[in-house]
């Protein structure tokens, strides 16, 4: 039909509790979290223009969501308050945390000042410097 909207596919990660540190750890390119809920109207805003990036970035930046419902040790890891919030890390280190929708532009600007932006590598690569990026089932 007309009106319908094609599914394109989506290259943004889905990060979990179980398999964030693994990611996080294991990734040499910056990354993208979105914490996100799909009853948040902001986030459903937010959404598509994160999966957009992810796309247009796929190369060069790791980006990915966490349902902060389905993934609540990694939210109250965190201390995510209010969604949509994003984490921006390199080399292990959450160099930025926004919580507030961001234009796509603004977006795009931010994720290419991430990518040459100039952050020593942490000595334990599952630490970060203002959170350290743990194994949140250890929290328990």
């Amino acid at each position: 039909m007309f009106w319908s909207k094609k599914d394109k596919p989506v290259d943004s990660v889905m990060f979990t509790d179980d398999n964030f540190n693994e990611i996080i750890t294991k990734s040499e390119l910056p990354i993208l979290v979105d914490f996100w809920a799909p009853w948040c109207g902001p986030c459903k805003v937010m959404g598509p223009i994160v999966d957009e990036l992810a796309t247009d970035f796929k190369d060069r930046v790791v980006i990915g969501k966490v349902n902060v419902d389905q993934n609540r040790q990694l939210s109250n890891y965190f201390k995510v308050k209010s969604i949509p919030t994003l984490m921006f890390i390199k080399n292990g280190q959450i160099v930025e945390r926004i919580s507030k929708l961001i234009p796509k532009p603004n977006l795009e600007e931010m994720l290419e000042d991430l990518i040459v932006l100039d952050v020593p590598d942490v000595v334990d690569p599952q630490s970060v410097h203002k959170q350290e990026v743990k194994d949140p089932r250890e929290e328990e």
